[in-house]
């Protein structure tokens, strides 16, 4: 449930510039988000990854209820990779040139999907509270 919540919030951190162009008046809800944009990035990135580890390690049946789950984790942790890059760059990839070339690279690659992948995560993330 924490887990689905923090998608949805996550979701429409990364949706919140069609968000307001569509409802201006979110832009206040939103800009109360935005200052822990980047730890609720990290902390998206980091909760899918493990999701998705925990996703193929108990793979038993194949069912909608797993491909749901899998999917939530890796929209999560593209989300989160790209609302949190800049922690993450600070962090982890600052002392490697080479890894933060590569992380700036990916995260360039990713941004066009930032949008899309924000309101995909908003629907997994209800979807999974749902079921």
């Amino acid at each position: 449930m924490l887990g689905a919540i923090i998608a949805i919030i996550g979701g429409v951190l990364a949706a919140s510039p069609a968000i307001i162009a569509k409802k201006p008046n979110a832009k206040e809800i939103i800009d109360k988000l935005t200052p822990y944009q980047g730890w609720i990035g990290v902390l998206l990135a980091f909760w899918g990854a493990w999701g998705i580890i925990q996703s193929v390690l108990s793979l038993t049946s194949f069912s909608v209820g797993w491909l749901i789950y899998l999917g939530v984790n890796i929209v999560e942790f593209i989300v989160g990779f790209i609302l949190g890059y800049g922690l993450i760059s600070k962090y982890l990839l600052e002392k490697n040139e080479a890894a933060k070339e590569k992380g700036q690279a990916l995260r360039l690659k990713l941004l066009k999907y930032q949008i899309p992948a924000g309101f995909i995560l908003i629907v997994l993330g209800v979807l999974s509270i749902v079921l």
